[in-house]
């Protein structure tokens, strides 16, 4: 993979760190120091104003703004729904002596910024130097809050280097941003004004009409003065402040934000509830809500924590990967979904895709299982849209979205909104895996089961029985591999259909035994039958799945193995990314693909596979995948890391934990690639931990790589609380809370409880 590092950040185990400030790189930055707390989230913009290359980008989870789009085909979506750019609420200008400080044009010297994993806050300081002659030391801290969702806080230190004089800050809530995907912004004010000690504005969106409450007080102990300042779709307030050389003059600012979608609550109760919260922060202490949200962090390190020793450039990469996750998602909004981008950025437009439940499900379902079980809620919340995709499609059930914010279809390539299929069975893979690990059956028999069925139905009706087999399939269809357009029984597909088909039909079996009077209201509700569930048995049975048998290798789709061979090595560095830089329909000609496709269900179901078995498959599809999607290599690490191939797996680790810190891509002044993120945890978990969760034991099987000393990880999983440690000579795996756990680990059934189980390394046939 000829993909390579972009290094600029200090390597701190606990820290990202810049030092010194480059215009170029500066948007990069922003995505980098972005802070987000699942309900919303800001990106590391100067708040004072910058006229360089920047993204002032504030983002709530679920707001969105739609724009049409031009269909002529039935089944071709109308609406575009995606997360709108919103209020700055941290919007500040500052001017000394008249001279307003701008980066891009002020002289300034050590300039330095970091993101603390263990605070939860974005600090950035430098001196500013006025053409007089004067200087200043400025300190900007902030951070979202992770107790209260709904809480912005803002810092600002002036520390006078030499002299004494006056300040003047201009800080405000400004509902005019630029939504840069669209070149325009999509807010109006309804309402503002100024009382009791909160300054707000209630903002609402064009089309959607979804509105969002912003208030903010501030704590300036030398104002001197204060005045309010109204425009358009702007409301702050003028403030002189006092400075007094080398003493710091603290300025704070607590902002509430509540979004609302829900056009019953009328805009007089939207703005009570709003100046009623955000009065309760007039007077709060910002050392004391710091305070709280380090806490926060702090729980959260206990709980989840990798640690790697000899190893710090990546320790730190996971450390930042894991404060993401929880930026980003921890369960407190349920009908919350997480976009490609999380939130901070544009790119993808803030729509979620099926990495959701593949990818980010799992570090959730092993770390927070109630953020997991939220995620799943989420697609519950959205069957009825769900319900009427399918019916766009001339099929029966519910067919969930390939993108979306809301749970309505927002991809506008018809290709990929109407003939990727695979959502439907993530999200039932998603449920299988969550009740498995956790045990909870009460979502599966109240909601899970009814997602499942009405998922069955429209994979019953969207596939049909070939004339020459008799065997059934999936026919126009593209795959996760999105370099296959519109093919014949893609076996990902396939496969995973056929597993659909045979888990909702053991789960009506195991709720009709055990909860047989709910099992029958939901019966009768949804009208299922006898008949129905034969239909979907016999075409589990009847499925097609490509397969050479000779080779044990898994054929992709049909006619997939007579394609044109390319040799992927051949092709120019220069070329890449392919989507910009060849013609769309040369995509499609070759036997290449962009990401695991094969390779993703036999990890999904790994124990179905023999170890000879993903060997061969993986040899074939390695060599003809180009990793363009940022999600392929971790799960091609894993697969080497299971069949031996361990320099080759940390090759694709490599950049792994690091894909945004060191910019491998060259997009991550978009945003960062969330769902990428998880698929690092996974990366060490299930590819060096050796960690296989789709059977009815939870496996092990731990490797190190040469050049780590030694990592842990933990694992929530049945109640009980795991850890697992692994140096050069053994590892250890013991219950740190809760119940005795039944694991196989390498190979052997073992009982671990809280006096744990350590095992050689060299005994069990492990490289060290």
């Amino acid at each position: 993979m000829a993909k390579i590092a972009d290094k600029y950040l200090v390597v701190d185990t606990w820290k990202v760190i810049e030092n010194g400030f480059d215009p170029a790189r500066n948007r990069v930055s922003e995505s980098i120091f972005s802070l987000g707390n699942e309900y919303m989230g800001v990106r590391a913009y100067p708040e004072e104003g910058y006229s360089g290359d920047s993204l002032i980008g504030s983002y709530f989870n679920g707001l969105f703004e739609e724009s049409k789009v031009s269909a002529h085909y039935k089944g071709i979506i109308r609406f575009l729904r995606f997360m709108v750019n919103a209020v700055d609420w941290l919007h500040t200008r500052i001017s000394i002596d008249g001279e307003t400080l701008d980066l891009a044009k002020s002289e300034f010297s050590e300039f330095t910024r970091e993101l603390d994993f263990k605070r939860g806050t974005y600090l950035r300081s430098f001196i500013w130097q006025l053409s007089d002659g004067k200087r200043v030391k400025l300190t900007f801290e902030r951070f979202v809050s992770m107790n209260v969702s709904n809480l912005g806080c803002q810092r600002i230190v002036f520390e006078p280097v030499n002299f004494s004089g006056e300040v003047v800050v201009r800080t405000g809530l400004d509902f005019s941003v630029i939504h840069e995907d669209q070149g325009r912004s999509f807010w109006q004010s309804v309402q503002h004004g100024q009382a009791n000690g909160v300054t707000a504005m209630l903002g609402e969106t064009v089309n959607t009409k979804n509105r969002l409450f912003s208030g903010f007080s501030t704590h300036v102990p030398n104002a001197l003065n204060s005045t309010l300042v109204e425009g358009d779709r702007f409301i702050g307030q003028d403030m002189t402040i006092k400075l007094v050389q080398s003493e710091a003059s603290t300025f704070d600012k607590f902002v509430y934000n509540y979004a609302e979608k829900d056009l019953a609550v009328t805009n007089e109760q939207l703005w009570s509830t709003g100046q009623q919260n955000a009065q309760a922060y007039v007077g709060a202490s910002y050392d004391e809500l710091a305070q709280q949200q380090a806490n926060y962090w702090a729980n959260v390190w206990k709980e989840s924590d990798i640690v790697i020793e000899g190893d710090p450039d990546n320790q730190q990469g996971i450390r930042f990967c894991i404060f993401n996750l929880y930026q980003t998602y921890h369960g407190d909004n349920p009908g919350f979904n997480i976009g490609a981008k999380g939130l901070t950025g544009e790119a993808y437009r803030g729509l979620a895709f099926w990495d959701t439940e593949s990818y980010c499900l799992p570090f959730y379902i092993f770390n927070n299982p109630k953020a997991a079980k939220s995620l799943l809620e989420f697609r519950y919340k959205s069957l009825d849209y769900a319900l009427d995709r399918a019916k766009d499609l001339d099929c029966e059930g519910a067919f969930y979205p390939i993108a979306t914010i809301d749970g309505t279809e927002s991809c506008d390539l018809w290709q990929h909104s109407n003939l990727q299929l695979h959502v439907g069975t993530a999200v039932a893979y998603g449920i299988r895996h969550y009740v498995t690990i956790s045990g909870d059956t009460e979502f599966l028999y109240d909601k899970g089961l009814e997602m499942l069925i009405q998922i069955s139905r429209f994979y019953a009706t969207r596939g049909q029985y070939g004339q020459q087999t008799g065997l059934y399939g999936y026919f126009g269809v593209m795959g996760p591999d999105e370099f296959q357009l519109m093919v014949n029984n893609n076996c990902y597909i396939n496969l995973m259909a056929k597993k659909l088909f045979e888990y909702t039909l053991e789960v009506i079996g195991s709720m009709s035994e055990q909860s047989s009077e709910a099992f029958q209201a939901l019966a009768e509700r949804l009208a299922l039958t006898a008949e129905e569930q034969a239909d979907w048995k016999k075409k589990a049975e009847l499925m097609k799945i490509p397969k050479d048998e000779k080779t044990g290798i898994y054929e992709e789709h049909d006619g997939f193995f007579d394609m044109p061979h390319l040799d992927i090595h051949s092709i120019p560095v220069t070329e890449f990314p392919l989507y910009s830089h060849w013609s769309y329909d040369r995509l499609y000609r070759y036997d290449m693909i962009k990401q695991p496709d094969v390779l993703m269900f036999m990890f999904l179901y790994s124990g179905d596979y023999s170890l000879a078995e993903k060997a061969a498959n993986y040899e074939y599809y390695e060599s003809r995948c180009i990793h363009e999607s940022s999600l392929s290599p971790s799960v091609h690490s894993i697969f080497a890391a299971e069949i031996g191939k361990d320099e080759e797996a940390y090759q694709f680790f490599e950049f792994a934990t690091r894909l945004d810190l060191d910019n491998y891509n060259r997009n991550t002044r978009e945003g960062l690639h969330t769902t990428s993120i998880a698929a690092a945890w996974l990366n060490i978990v299930y590819g060096f931990g050796g960690m296989r969760s789709d059977g009815d034991k939870l496996v092990l099987q731990p490797t190190i790589p040469a050049r780590w000393d030694s990592y842990s990880f933990p694992i929530s999983y049945k109640e009980s609380k795991l850890h697992v440690e692994v140096n050069k000579q053994s590892a250890s795996i013991k219950v740190v809370s809760g119940a005795a756990i039944e694991l196989t680990i390498y190979g052997q059934a073992y009982t671990v409880d809280a006096a744990g189980v350590t095992i050689d390394l060299v005994k069990v046939g492990m490289p060290v």
